[in-house]
């Protein structure tokens, strides 16, 4: 079984400009067919972290919203609050985050946001998988009453999984608070005292108060830690990493678990986009983004949840890397970026699993959206 996943380059002419050809591309993936009209569609998007400046551009989502909007349905824009002590860890705070990144009402054609797991993160909705680590996922409740949903990723590179783009979008994106801190339990960091200067930055942002100082130095209580990850971003000396053993596997496997969760209803009901710009080494989830590792590269839809992640990672580490990054190694064209960020995630095995789960297939057509231009006469 094969896969088509459309991509547009960003080559844009004085007849077409970029918004437009993200609308012609995804329409041609399919997006008028997984809409019937009064649909309340989801657009599931992550509307970036206070400070943060590598998400997806509000023009871009207006041009989507547009579209959909034409299809006489009624989207929303959503995502759910987080389990790490950031800026949009209620709705109150994420909605206004969302709105001085540009995600207003005015820009984005009246088109309200919808956190999906209400005020605090506990609006859920249990739903049934039967999985390996899973018997139930915990998807905020607003996404599994959409009767449609859009995916819109920002696929760039991320500490836990290698990189972010559909399947964590989803996976990891919908899940309600509790959602996350199952996704998260197995994973413990590990601090390194010899390095650590004692500033406190982790305890500070620590949302489980696992984290204190002893004797001027970090402390991790592992009864309480909930593995949401915070203190590992948050430290300026990388004097907290994660025990790279078997606990990033069952990360990986449980967010294609919830991802099946999120999509369990949405059969022929969802498409796919992940913008390959801006493409930083770290998720967008941090109050800062670093230099992109690779220069811009386009745009991405499909049916498919991983082939479009597949194609995705291809496309990236087809690039060359660019010098002078937190990139410092595989820069060559066709090396794989993810592994010299992280060399110590198997990036693929999500994808593998997810195919395993019958998410979709790695195996792909990549269809190319010409640009227009105009033609000379005579």
């Amino acid at each position: 079984m094969t896969a088509d996943v459309y991509f547009m380059d960003l080559k844009a002419t004085s007849r077409e400009n970029l918004p437009d050809k993200l609308v012609r591309m995804i329409k041609a993936a399919g997006i008028e067919t997984i809409l019937d009209e009064k649909d309340l569609t989801a657009i599931k998007v992550h509307f970036g972290e206070r400070g943060n400046t590598a998400f997806i551009r509000p023009v871009f989502i207006s041009s989507i919203v547009k579209t959909i909007k034409s299809c006489k349905t009624s989207p929303f824009l959503t995502d759910a609050n987080t389990l790490y002590a950031g800026t949009r860890s209620n709705s109150i705070s994420h909605i206004k985050v969302a709105i001085e990144n540009g995600f207003a009402y005015s820009s984005m054609d009246a088109t309200p946001i919808v956190i999906a797991d209400g005020l605090r993160g506990k609006s859920e909705t249990k739903i049934k998988v039967e999985q390996k680590h899973c018997k139930h996922v915990y998807i905020g409740s607003e996404i599994i009453h959409a009767d449609a949903l859009v995916s819109v990723a920002h696929f760039k590179g991320h500490e836990l999984s290698g990189f972010g783009g559909t399947l964590k979008n989803l996976g990891m994106g919908c899940a309600s608070r509790r959602g996350k801190l199952e996704q998260h339990s197995n994973v413990s960091p590990k601090i390194k005292r010899k390095t650590c200067i004692g500033c406190a930055e982790c305890a500070k942002h620590c949302p489980a108060k696992a984290i204190t100082l002893k004797e001027k130095k970090a402390y991790l209580d592992k009864d309480l830690c909930i593995g949401c990850a915070e203190c590992i971003v948050r430290c300026p000396t990388g004097s907290i990493n994660i025990n790279w053993n078997q606990t990033v596997p069952i990360f990986l496997e449980k967010m294609m678990e919830y991802t099946m969760g999120v999509l369990q209803n949405k059969k022929k009901k969802s498409l796919f986009i992940n913008f390959i710009m801006d493409i930083a080494p770290k998720c967008d989830c941090l109050p800062y983004n670093e230099s992109p590792i690779v220069n811009n590269i386009g745009v991405v839809a499909s049916m498919d949840p991983v082939a479009i992640d597949q194609a995705s990672a291809d496309l990236v580490n087809n690039e060359k890397g660019i010098a002078g990054t937190i990139l410092e190694t595989n820069l060559l064209p066709g090396e794989d970026k993810f592994k010299g960020l992280y060399p110590s995630v198997d990036w693929e095995h999500q994808l593998e699993y997810a195919e395993k789960l019958g998410l979709g297939t790695r195996n792909y057509t990549l269809k190319k959206i010409e640009t227009l231009v105009y033609k000379k006469k005579g």
